[in-house]
């Protein structure tokens, strides 16, 4: 064996020895998916938008997806790939787009994601668990305006989840 290659081994058998084998993970279950959905349609609803709403668990998969009768049918897909913005990100898809214009059109291009207003990450009790993505509204900022509504009216069960 390699004279250099054994120092390296031994060296890293502590961290291989801490390592978790299996790690435990906050999700995001179907009913809160559904209710934030749910909400952030009806807030867009108010204002006279028809939009979808899509939320994503903490590994971008498809919990609950709502499209509002008279949406177009592509919004459902925008706002899939609103939320995978958001969640790749960790923060509101509108403060990325802000803060990085600069790969913007790179970004575009990769399945699953788009840089527009309307995503927000969602939290519980401090761990990413998912994102919703909101489309239809006359303007990104409106569709963001839906999506945190809905999340300010289950905010107290992300809140307080354990």
């Amino acid at each position: 064996m390699n004279k250099f290659l054994l120092p390296l081994l031994f060296g890293l058998a502590p961290a291989a020895a801490t390592a978790a084998d299996i790690v435990p993970v906050k999700q995001i279950g179907l009913e809160l998916a559904a209710e934030i959905a749910m909400k952030s349609v009806e807030a867009c609803r108010k204002d006279g938008y028809n939009v979808s709403a899509v939320v994503l668990d903490r590994a971008g998969r498809l919990q609950a997806a709502l499209r509002d009768t008279l949406a177009a049918p592509y919004t459902l897909e925008i706002a899939e790939r609103k939320a995978g913005m958001a969640l790749m990100s960790g923060i509101p898809s509108s403060d990325f787009r802000k803060a990085r214009a600069d790969i913007r059109p790179e970004l575009n291009h990769i399945d699953g994601l788009i840089v527009m207003e309307g995503a927000q990450p969602i939290r519980a009790a401090g761990s990413l668990i998912g994102a919703v993505g909101v489309s239809g509204a006359p303007g990104g900022d409106k569709d963001d305006v839906c999506a945190s509504a809905a999340l300010k009216a289950v905010e107290e069960r992300l809140e307080f989840a354990d």
